[in-house]
């Protein structure tokens, strides 16, 4: 058998003798253009037989964190929970995400955003139309979760019923809030009040969680023995909310409360390992809990929910 070997001088010559027309480099197409960072405005899973949408309604760069978490922490320890999670101390992202779950027999929205085109966008990308949803549900009535009921003056969902918790109405109803003024009071008679245990349509509960706001509601998803737990703000922020969840947050309303709630529903998810949507966790906002010495940590999902059975 031949042996064939090749020297480097004899490439070089090889190469040498190859005809011009060979040499000459081909026209290339122009570079790509640089476009930012993206994502998919939705997330679907499956839960059980249901299907759950998380949709990103909104997202913005917010700056100075810590004059909005760990308020009675001190510098130093908020600086060190954020290295430890490799985020920076500077500024946080924040998102807005309302969730579609779609039993089969109705099309259930929690929260509605910011405004009515970040909603009616998201909805869009997912395959949705605002007149397709049947109940709207209000977890509680800060300005994100209520700013898209309204557009230009009419309701944004036409065809839906409004669910909420009556402890929430009643609050921000004796007030003069202009948020609530705009985008609730004008649907009041469409609202069904509930309280902890009430039941929004088949297998969707409301779970009082109070202390954000005076009446903030969660909500347990059940489908075929499966659970989710949709925890609109409850905890807000994945490291800083549940590495330390006796750190005072500037929007919750009765901050011992919120505290005291978050521990529980915390301690919960992580016992029973349910997993759960929080409105503000890095979208898509689906993740799971874990107990991690004195507070929790959050583990995102990665492809629990899309395996076939």
């Amino acid at each position: 058998m031949t042996q064939f070997t090749m020297s480097r001088r004899s490439v070089l010559t090889s190469a040498a003798a190859l005809p011009l027309a060979g040499m000459v480099a081909t026209p290339v197409s122009a570079a790509a253009p640089l476009t930012g960072p993206a994502r998919a405005p939705y997330n679907r899973i499956k839960l059980g037989g249901y299907d759950v949408t998380s949709l990103l309604a909104g997202t913005r760069t917010v700056p100075d964190p810590n004059t909005i978490f760990g308020l009675n922490a001190t510098p130093e320890a908020f600086a060190a929970a954020s290295e430890a999670a490799m985020i920076p101390t500077d500024k946080s992202q924040f998102f807005f995400t309302p969730t579609v779950v779609n039993t089969g027999a109705e099309l259930v929205l929690f929260d509605t955003g910011l405004n009515a085109e970040g909603i009616t966008a998201a909805l869009a990308a997912a395959g949705y139309t605002p007149d397709q949803i049947d109940v709207v549900v209000i977890t509680h009535m800060h300005g994100d979760h209520i700013g898209g009921m309204m557009n230009a003056g009419a309701a944004t969902f036409p065809n839906a019923r409004y669910v909420t918790g009556s402890a929430e109405f009643d609050h921000w109803n004796g007030t003069d809030n202009e948020g609530f003024a705009t985008n609730v009071r004008p649907m009041a008679e469409q609202f069904e009040m509930i309280g902890d245990g009430g039941s929004v349509a088949s297998g969707i509960t409301g779970m009082a969680a109070f202390g954000h706001t005076p009446g903030h509601m969660t909500y347990m998803i059940e489908s075929e023995g499966q659970q989710l737990v949709l925890g609109a703000d409850f905890a807000n922020h994945y490291v800083w909310s549940l590495a330390h969840p006796e750190w005072e947050v500037r929007f919750d309303m009765d901050k011992a409360a919120a505290a005291a709630t978050r521990r529980t529903l915390l301690g919960m998810l992580a016992a029973d390992r349910i997993p759960f949507i929080g409105y503000h966790m890095p979208f898509p906002a689906l993740g799971f809990v874990e107990t991690r010495g004195e507070g929790f940590h959050y583990v995102p999902a990665s492809y629990q929910f899309v395996m076939d059975s």
